[in-house]
């Protein structure tokens, strides 16, 4: 009896990806013409967690002319930011048997400038990916150049971000495949953003496992080592790669359906909270991303049981 309840769980868990697909999950992630109101884009995308990309957002940011690598070494060149170094391009992502969290430097933003201009060479791959409202903390300078929150999208939400955050970095560097519990707006300034998307409702056809934790450390020879991190829990994380999934050991993604879009300078994504990403980019790519804490509610409550039956079915 309990057998076969456990086989019907798993069955509906197996069947409901498609369901919510055939219901809400659109074939590609649709364009807005302009900004839309704060109602529009709370009854038509935030309270469906539904994704889109706006045009015609940042219009008004005088980043959008004139950001550039030279605009950056003029105007902030000599401040010291956070960066992540990595031997691969892949910071916080599952490496063998660990989830290996980035090196972490601090460098004069010119020297970031030079490595990705070919001036200059360091040890692995560079990715300015700070977060915790690294732009307003580290490069306040840039601030005059747009706007310290999207105004729609706060009142929508009733609030002001969480964080606001800059990023640049090389071709190599590619953000793994995850999800957060943030509205997120990300804004591309330059160059363009690659994203494969998943709803939060293909949970079960996407593979979680425990890793114990480990840092990369940059020796002096300018080789990485890989040191555990003792003392933190094991971190539960994707193992999977999207872009060359093992079906043989992940059967169960190829009933996964990925949506990708490019996300070009100028344009803003849209980012649902809890709607899985993997993120590529072109080289010197630089945006700004705006994350608005998500609301707890039954959302969010709906999602967890989601997981949780994931989990307690086996299915993981």
């Amino acid at each position: 009896m309990a057998e076969a309840a456990l086989d019907a769980v798993c069955r509906e868990l197996r069947e409901f990806p498609d369901a919510a697909r055939e219901l809400s999950i659109p074939l590609a992630v649709p364009y807005l013409d302009g900004p839309p109101t704060p109602l529009h884009f709370y009854r038509d995308w935030v309270g469906p967690n539904r994704p889109c990309i706006i045009r015609n957002a940042l219009q008004h940011w005088p980043a959008l002319q004139k950001w550039s690598l030279p605009y950056l070494r003029a105007t902030v060149g000599a401040t010291e930011v956070s960066v992540a170094v990595t031997p691969d391009g892949y910071a916080d992502a599952v490496r063998g048997d660990r989830f290996v969290m980035p090196a972490e430097r601090r460098l004069p933003l010119s020297h970031v400038l030079d490595v990705l201009e070919g001036r200059a060479q360091h040890p692995g791959i560079l990715y300015v990916q700070k977060q915790c409202s690294n732009l307003p903390t580290e490069l306040p300078q840039l601030l005059p150049d747009l706007e310290p929150h999207v105004p729609w999208a706060s009142e929508a939400l009733g609030k002001m971000p969480d964080a606001v955050n800059f990023w640049l970095g090389e071709a190599a560097a590619v953000t793994s495949l995850h999800k957060d519990h943030y509205e997120n707006l990300y804004c591309v300034v330059s160059g363009e953003k690659h994203f494969l998307l998943h709803p939060p409702s293909d949970r079960p056809f996407i593979p979680y496992e425990l890793y114990t934790p480990a840092t990369y450390q940059l020796t002096e020879g300018g080789t990485f080592k890989v040191v555990d991190e003792v003392a933190m829990e094991k971190v539960p994380w994707i193992p999977l790669d999207p872009l060359a999934p093992d079906l043989a050991r992940y059967p169960r993604y190829r009933q996964a359906q990925a949506l990708r879009c490019t996300v070009k300078a100028g344009e803003m994504l849209y980012l649902p909270a809890l709607w899985f990403h993997h993120v590529q980019q072109s080289h010197g790519c630089i945006a700004v991303n705006f994350w608005y804490d998500m609301e707890y509610d039954l959302k969010y409550s709906y999602f967890q049981l989601l997981d949780s039956l994931t989990r307690a079915s086996g299915l993981d």
